[in-house]
């Protein structure tokens, strides 16, 4: 199954929303990892994969071949399963 990485911060309005849709996602199975950009290591990987609004979400799949990414926005959880099922 594919992954999502999603990048935030604390002052986020929408980043709420985008890490809630990452429990969701990891309980169906999907490899979800965090990565908060208030931190060097959150901000050297934002950085690598020029992160510049938050919520943003990189979807990848199995072999971290970028699918899509969302940069500011929220997504479904139906839209990600979608996507993922669609580079399987």
């Amino acid at each position: 199954m594919g992954s999502v990485k999603i990048f935030f911060k604390s002052d986020c309005p929408k980043c709420p929303a985008a890490k809630n849709m990452g429990i969701i996602l990891k309980k169906e199975g999907v490899n979800v990892t965090n990565y908060n950009l208030d931190t060097l290591d959150g901000l050297a990987e934002g950085a690598y994969y020029s992160v510049m609004a938050t919520p943003t979400l990189i979807i990848e799949d199995e072999e971290e071949n970028h699918i899509a990414d969302f940069r500011g926005d929220v997504p479904t959880v139906q839209d990600i399963q979608k996507l993922i099922n669609q580079h399987q």
